[in-house]
């Protein structure tokens, strides 16, 4: 299980990467919070959300995953118009699909603070 829920994730990531959302398993009923989405629910959400950055990225750079049952930690920087944003990531996978995201990171390079 550990392996196919790290994949799951870096499935996401890829599709930050390569700005195409389809290529992430997000299930429909997903809860994300982060500092500047706040607290928000529903995939489509999710997808409205990601669209609005996803061509500001330029690359993602993965340092790592800890991987705990259904819960997946990664650190990993994201490169941006922004500059390089370092990024911590909670999620939760059931069944293959993403249930939960929480991002950490420092949102005032985006915010333009």
């Amino acid at each position: 299980m550990k392996e196919k829920n790290i994949k799951v994730v870096e499935d996401y990531l890829n599709a930050l990467k390569h700005r195409d959302l389809s290529l992430a398993a997000f299930a429909d009923e997903i809860y994300f919070e982060d500092p500047i989405a706040e607290k928000h629910r529903g995939a489509e959400n999710l997808r409205a959300f990601l669209s609005g950055f996803i061509s500001a990225i330029n690359g993602i750079e993965v340092y790592g995953h800890i991987c705990e049952g259904e819960y997946v930690v990664s650190h990993f920087a994201v490169d941006t118009v922004f500059g390089i944003i370092p990024t911590l990531e909670k999620f939760r996978i059931v069944g293959g699909e993403i249930i939960e995201i929480y991002g950490f990171y420092d949102p005032r390079p985006v915010l333009g603070c």
